[in-house]
């Protein structure tokens, strides 16, 4: 299934009549993918799935000053909602592929959470049929076209293009500039700039058409950051994972020295990140 749902667009025209030039591709993407995963339950159909509801929910942040704030509001929270039903899996593929390359692999519970990942599975498909996404991205369409087409004023798209992505990086940089003050052990702070570097890096590749040769090198140094810092998120995700799913390992001793093993990775990763700061 092809994954690239960025298009071309003019360079002139205005912001509200652009709206949908954005919004369709990833739509349609998403529900290709939504389709697929009723035929093939495939953990990959499912973060294809979430990549572009994330994609979605920057596209609402930037055209945020031009919609109903309780619309936007509720519309991203409910991608966020897909989102996370459909990222389950893959949290159990990450964390079983961590568990694997350590030092005592060959004594993980691989039945276990092999068992546990088919369950979380069975539920992400459940939800997100249950949750009729279908209807959902529709309607979120339908409703924001017909504000910004109904607006009185019109916005230059590539001067809010160039607003948006300024306010993004300006975000990016504080929380960079956080991150750096904070301690070692404040990943929260290195959560907040993995966020704030992805919203960039999407906002960059939407408005792709109209930025200078100079403003699209920043893609990537993006790229990287996104990966360090993913690499660190994995980890950290796959900690809580395992604490949430104690019953997974035949004893506390056994479950505690695979914490261990994640927390020593963990700062491994921690260290590596820092770096990009």
């Amino acid at each position: 299934m092809k994954d690239d749902t960025r298009t071309a667009l003019p360079h002139d025209g205005n912001a509200q009549a652009h709206f949908s030039h954005y919004a369709a591709p990833l739509i349609d993407n998403a529900l290709a993918c939504a389709a697929a995963l009723r035929a093939d339950p495939d953990a990959e159909v499912l973060h294809k799935l979430r990549v572009s509801l994330r994609r979605l929910r920057t596209l609402l942040w930037a055209y945020r000053p031009l919609l109903d704030e309780q619309f936007d509001n509720q519309q991203r929270a409910l991608f966020k909602f897909y989102a996370s039903a459909a990222g389950k899996t893959r949290d159990w593929d990450i964390l079983i592929g961590l568990l694997d390359e350590s030092e005592d692999a060959q004594a993980q519970p691989r039945d276990a959470m092999r068992a546990a990942r088919s369950r979380s599975l069975d539920s992400s498909r459940e939800t997100l049929e249950q949750a009729d996404v279908k209807g959902a991205l529709r309607d979120t369409l339908k409703e924001a076209n017909r504000e910004l087409n109904t607006a009185h004023e019109r916005t230059p798209l590539p001067k809010f293009a160039r607003k948006r992505l300024g306010a993004a990086q300006k975000s990016m940089a504080k929380r960079m500039k956080r991150a750096a003050r904070a301690k070692r052990s404040d990943y929260a702070s290195y959560h907040e700039v993995r966020k704030a570097g992805k919203k960039l890096r999407y906002l960059t590749e939407f408005f792709e058409p109209m930025l200078a040769r100079k403003q699209l090198k920043a893609i990537k140094p993006l790229k990287k950051l996104q990966k360090r810092f993913g690499a660190l998120n994995d980890v950290v995700a796959s900690e809580q994972l395992l604490r949430d799913n104690p019953t997974l390992f035949a004893d506390d001793a056994a479950a505690g020295h695979a914490l261990d093993a994640l927390a020593k990775e963990r700062k491994r990763r921690m260290r590596a990140a820092a770096k990009l700061l």
